[in-house]
């Protein structure tokens, strides 16, 4: 039987997830450690450059090493159960408006093992992610979300619901996010692999700088997205949506019909009071906008 390549395979996982919503996925591990694997990893890794972690070991060092080796040695760590990451690097850059941004940047090595299980679990929660989720999904882009907003405000959805998450990447608990993960990945591998990885960067919370963490983000985020669609579908009247939204990571634009007869913003601010998780703190606000 011929092999399956990385990009067949991510079509097939996601095509079983979108048929079988509750499905849970076994045997996933064997893939994560495959060579052809990890070589995409490292190769997207490269494409993305980026400084060295803690080890100071750059892409340059590897390759006059040689990255077969670099590769196979990993992979010998990850199928013997030795494999540990480093800590993370801290960099600090300043935000837009005020204060400032912490980002983790892992070492090259531990940027290929989470690139090959982003590789692996993508398409499996592709198929779980809602419509309007648009940040950092396969062709999905911040122009198309964009698009959405405006499309909101052209159909007369002018009073915004602002749903701000306190601090979301450093609050994000980790055994929540690997239950959620759980819920469709039954390999005992894949969770202790993801539990190491979130331990090395603290007892809690998501860091900004690696390639797993934009994934994980969308995953713990999804409860809010389906608290967001159910408040569409009850607000419903035939055709009519009297609330739309826009998610890029931890940022959301909500708009929902504005005048005596609107509905969107109530059903919004009193789900908001409990969605699926508890995340984290949120501050619910309502205010007019693009009225004119």
């Amino acid at each position: 039987m011929a092999s399956i390549n990385v990009q067949d395979l991510r079509r097939r996982l996601y095509v079983k997830a979108k048929s079988e919503p509750t499905w849970r996925f076994w045997g996933l591990y064997v893939h994560v450690c495959k060579p052809e694997t990890l070589r995409e990893a490292y190769a997207v890794a490269k494409a993305n450059d980026g400084a060295p972690g803690v080890d100071g070991v750059t892409f340059k060092a590897i390759e006059a090493a040689d990255v077969e080796t670099f590769l196979a040695q990993l992979r010998d760590e990850l199928i013997a159960g030795r494999y540990r990451p480093l800590p993370t690097r801290k960099h600090t850059i300043p935000k837009r408006g005020a204060g400032e941004r912490i980002l983790q940047i892992p070492c090259i090595r531990d940027r290929v093992v989470q690139g090959a299980l982003k590789l692996i679990l993508e398409p499996i929660f592709e198929a779980d992610f809602q419509p309007s989720s648009y940040g950092y999904r396969p062709k999905r882009t911040a122009h198309q979300a964009v698009a959405r907003v405006a499309e909101a405000i052209v159909q007369q959805k002018t009073r915004v619901i602002d749903l701000d998450l306190a601090s979301y990447f450093d609050n994000v608990q980790h055994h929540q996010l690997l239950a959620m993960v759980a819920r469709r990945v039954s390999d005992p591998a894949i969770l202790r692999t993801l539990k190491l990885i979130l331990r090395a960067t603290g007892h809690k919370g998501l860091p900004q700088g690696g390639p797993l963490s934009p994934l994980l983000s969308n995953i713990y985020l999804t409860p809010v997205d389906q608290m967001l669609e159910k408040a569409q579908e009850t607000t419903r009247q035939g055709p009519y949506r009297y609330v739309a939204y826009a998610r890029w990571a931890d940022d959301r634009a909500t708009r929902t019909s504005s005048g005596p007869k609107a509905r969107g913003g109530g059903a919004v601010q009193e789900m908001g009071a409990g969605p699926p998780e508890p995340l984290c703190r949120e501050r619910f606000q309502t205010t007019a906008s693009c009225a004119g």
